[in-house]
Parts: C-alpha cells; structure tokens; sequence
C-alpha cells in the first residue's frame, strides 16, 4: 500500500475493501441509510413550518392556527429525534460488527505468521493495528462515512428549498458557499498528514511502553530508570506534539467558518431588510426560515470537515491493516497427509538455512534419529541447536535439503497434525495470565482435569501444584511472574506431557532451574523418552550422559557424533566442552 500523503479523505481502493465487511450487514447499511434520507426531508419542515406561522398566523393573530402549526412542529420534532436515534444506533451498530468482524480476520490471519515475520515486527505496532487501528475504523462507519452522507443529503435538501422559496436571498446566503469549501478543502489536505504522523506516534508510544513494561526487571536491575524516563519523554513528548498540530489546524478553520456563517447570516437579515422596506418579495416569515436553514447549511459543512478527518483517520488505518492482511508470510501448507501418530524415525538430509538470506546458520547437517532413540544435541552458543527445533516444527522453512519424519517430508504432512505430534519445552517458558491447569491444557477440552492430575503424579509434580493457593486453578498471572523459573519449566514439562506427543524435543530444559527441579524434571524425561522418540537440547553435559547418542554442533555444522563414553575416549571437541564443565570431576 502507498504510504504518500495525498489531499485526498477518499480512498476508493480502502473503500471498497472496507465495504466488503458491510456486506454481510446489508439491512442494517439499508436502515441506516434511508434514515439518513428521511432525517435530511424532516429536518426542513420546520423552517418552512415557521415562515407560514409568522407569516399568516402571527400577521392575521390566529390563535388557533398558531397551535396547530405549533403542534405540527412538535409532531415533526419528535419524528426528526426518532429517525435520528435509528440513525445513530444503526451506524454505530455496523461499525462495530464489522471491525468485530475485522479484527478476526485480522488476528487468524496474523496467527499463521513465520516466526522470522514476528521476529521482525514490534510488538506494541501489532497491538495498535489489532486494537487501536480497528477502532478507528468503527468511527470510520459510525462517525465519518454515514454522517457525512447525512450532512451532504441535508445540505442538498436545504439549499434546494431555500431556491424554491426565495431563490434571490438564496444566491445571497451562497455566496459564502465557495470560500468556505475552498477553506475546507485547505483543512483537510492539512490535517490528513498529521493524522498519519498521530498514528505513527502511538504505535511508537505503545511499543516503547510494552518493551519497557516487559523487561521492567532489567530496567531495574541496571538502573536505566532515569534512561528510561527520559527516553519515555522524549517519544511522548513527539506524540504529543503530533496531536497538538491537529489542534492547530482545529483551532484555525473552525473560527474561520464561524465567521463566515456569521457573515452569509448578516448579508440574509441585510438583503431581506431592504427588499421589506423596498416592497419587495421577501417577508419576515422567510427571513427567520432562511436564518434557520442557513444554520443547517453552513453547519453541517462545518461537521463535513470534521468527520472528513474521522474519514481520512479511517482510511490511514485501514490502509496499516490491509498492509497486514495482504502480507504473505505464511508457511506453505501444501501438505495432505494427516499426522495421527509417528513411529519417530526422522531424518535431517543435507539441510541448510539462514534466518538473514545469506548468512547460513545451518549448514548442510545430516543425521538420522531412530524409533524411540533419544538423541542429543550439544555445542557451544550459535552453534545451531535451537534452530532445529525451529525446523522441525517449521516455524521457518529450509534453504535446501529435506526433513522426513517416518519417510515422508514434512512438508507433505498437514502443519496442525505435524505440530500436534512434536512438544517442545523451551528454555524460556512462557505462561498465560490464567490457571495452571489452562496453562496446562492450552485450552484443550479433551484432556481433562484428572488425566493432568494423573501425569503430574507419574512425572513428581502433583505435590509441587497442590501446595499452591487453588492448587491447579491457581492463577500465575501473566508470563506467570507468580512462580519461580523451576516451577515454570516444571509447568511447561507437564503441558508437554499431557498431550501425548510422539516425539519429544527439550530445548535447554534443565539451563536455568534450581537443583531439586532438575531433578523431578530428570526423572520425568527418563520416564517419557523410554518409549518414544527424544531430541535433547542441551549446554549442560550432565543431562545428556543417558542420551543413546550425542551429536556435536559447532558453528552450524556436525562435528562429532557417538555416545557419552564414546567422545569422550575420542580426545575431539566433546571431550573439551566436557572437560571445561567438569575439570574437577571423575566423568
């Protein structure tokens, strides 16, 4: 999408695309359209209603008539408020649902994401476009595209009575008309910029406070408080003046059209004066009527340039979102074999990959893991551990080479039933704000509350949980700050646990717990990878000692590969890392 600041509000591209979403919601776009038809008929009556009371009944002193003039004033009065309540509550009605509607599409479309494409997109940015960007968009419908189309029918419907009644005093009340335009046209040229500059700044502003809220720990720790702050002022400070340029332009065409209405309502009561005193054809009934409706003119031209901005607001954000939804970064699911269960034999076949397009990371690895073989994979830092799992899973997708997984390529199975029979326990945990037992389950209504209670006994943990406050419907609170990083990863071993899977990768599982977790965490990992297909992941060389084989990486390539005992007898590059870890003990 053209990022070019342009004079128009109007979009047609944005226009339609948004539309799209009204479809679905056709009657209630029809309802509140044709009450905006209506409203724009009604509201004339009552000047024109006027211009016969003060003429005939006022002149004559007909008290009846005056009533039932009176009367059919209030009759039309309270037909205008009920139309305008339809009006307003059906508008604002669509925009709702369909930024419902959007954010959905929105957030499905985002969930099939690559990693590379998060690891390149702040996150305080994605939760503007799916939170704040949508909301515009509401406005868009609700205050901006139906009000200006209420506004436009008025204006027309007023300026062709005034024509009809007096059409001389009607030129005169025009004559403003043009320059008034021509100011609102300034003004929305003006402000359609700085509504882009306000939305760049409160991404800006949302990211800057979402890192920030996150790591507060290091924040802290470091003392960048004061760094910190001063940063926080600085991007604030730019917020607000983005803001404070749309006041300026406010505070410049709103007085402005002031005047000139003001100015086209003296020229009316100056031109319609001397005509009376002339003998003219203008009366006072007409006079009054035309001093109402030219209110009825020139303000709701003054709204157009106000909801003329909602309208540019929402066509800037639909514009950030339709950049999401038309962003192709999706792994290609061109596979149709179901996963319902793997035997484990996997096979990495001369595979390389780079997260950056050039700087390979991997690097033609090649190695088998058997049926039920637990394999381990150690090397120092950077070496590309990690990054198998990202592949395994197809997170990322390889430069070359081929991974199968019982003979087939990965890419032929189906990317939910591949996923659904690889569980990964990361290094770094993450836990949602809610219960153990939903941290557990991720939502999965088929594992019930026994089966985790049952795998928690089988692997040592039940005791853990249920000294707990609501045992497991204790609330961790968000990335679950309530529990110590051994009790995350003990959490994060059950989940993996309980679904079942057919192979089972650890990813540094045992880096960054205390003793007695790596323990319990020890024990279940002898229990599960007995009968099914394990990738450890490991820095520490103790975990890996039972492994029935060891693979060595070192800058993306495999350089060793055997048992414990076996590379250690070898004097290569396991026995070094092993000997730096391990100097004063007897292996």
């Amino acid at each position: 999408m053209s990022k070019k600041v342009t004079g128009k509000a109007f979009d047609a591209k944005i226009f339609m695309r948004l539309m799209t979403f009204a479809q679905k919601y056709r009657w209630q776009f029809i309802i509140g359209t044709l009450s905006a038809i209506l409203l724009s008929l009604v509201s004339v009556v009552k000047p024109i209603l006027l211009d016969e009371i003060v003429n005939l009944y006022f002149k004559n002193k007909d008290k009846e008539g005056i009533l039932y003039f009176s009367l059919l004033m209030l009759l039309f009065l309270l037909l205008e408020v009920f139309l305008q309540f339809i009006f307003i509550y059906k508008v604002n009605w669509l925009g709702q649902h369909i930024i419902k509607d959007i954010r959905v599409k929105l957030q499905k479309h985002m969930l099939q994401f690559k990693m590379a494409y998060f690891d390149n997109s702040s996150v305080g940015k994605l939760v503007t476009r799916l939170v704040s960007d949508t909301e515009t968009i509401a406005d868009f419908f609700g205050q901006g595209l139906f009000m200006i189309i209420s506004d436009l029918l008025k204006m027309i419907v007023v300026a062709a009575v005034m024509l009809w009644m007096n059409w001389k005093l009607a030129l005169i009340a025009f004559i403003i008309l043009p320059i008034l335009i021509y100011a609102t046209k300034i003004f929305q040229i003006a402000i359609k910029s700085t509504f882009q500059e306000v939305r760049i700044q409160v991404a800006n502003l949302n990211g800057f406070v979402q890192e920030r809220v996150t790591g507060m720990k290091i924040v802290q720790l470091f003392n960048r408080e004061k760094i910190e702050y001063d940063n926080f002022v600085e991007i604030n400070n730019k917020h607000k003046k983005a803001h404070v340029k749309t006041v300026w332009y406010y505070s410049i065409f709103f007085p402005i059209a002031e005047i000139l209405s003001s100015i086209a309502i003296g020229l009316i009561v100056w031109y319609g004066g001397l005509d009376i005193v002339n003998s003219g054809n203008t009366n006072a009934g007409e006079i009054i009527a035309f001093i109402m409706m030219s209110q009825m003119l020139f303000r709701p031209l003054r709204q157009i340039a106000d909801k003329f901005n909602t309208l540019q607001m929402g066509m800037v954000a639909g514009d950030r979102i339709f950049e999401i939804l038309d962003t192709q970064s999706q792994i290609t699911k061109t596979g149709n074999v179901e996963a319902t269960h793997f035997r484990g034999d996997m096979a990495f076949k001369n595979v390389y990959f780079s997260y950056v397009k050039g700087e390979e990371v991997i690097k033609g690895i090649s190695f088998n893991v058997k049926a039920g073989e637990t394999v381990a994979i150690v090397g120092a830092t950077g070496a590309g551990k990690s990054t198998i799992i990202n592949l395994v899973n197809r997170f990322y997708e390889i430069d070359k080479g081929e991974i199968c997984i019982d003979g087939h390529n990965i890419e032929q199975y189906t990317l939910q039933t591949l996923r659904n029979q690889i569980a990964v326990v990361l290094q770094d945990v993450f836990l949602f704000s809610d219960t153990i037992y939903n941290n557990i389950v991720l939502s999965n209504n088929e594992i019930t509350l026994d089966e985790v209670k049952k795998a928690a006994k089988e692997i040592g943990i039940h005791k853990f949980i249920m000294s707990l406050p609501d045992d497991y419907n204790y609330n961790v609170k968000e990335r679950g700050i309530m529990l110590s990083a051994g009790q995350r990863q003990l959490i994060a071993f059950l989940r993996a646990y309980v679904s079942n899977p057919s192979v089972l990768i650890l990813d540094e599982a045992t880096s960054s717990i205390d003793s007695y977790s790596e323990k319990l965490i020890q024990e279940a990992t002898d229990k599960i990878t007995k009968h099914q297909t394990s990738i450890i992941i490991a820095h520490r060389l103790t975990t890996v000692k039972k492994a029935d084989r060891i693979i060595v990486m070192d800058k993306g390539r495999i350089v060793e590969q055997g048992s414990h005992l076996e590379l250690l007898n070898r004097d290569g590059y396991y026995k070094n890392l092993y000997d730096m870890q391990f100097a004063n003990e007897v292996a």
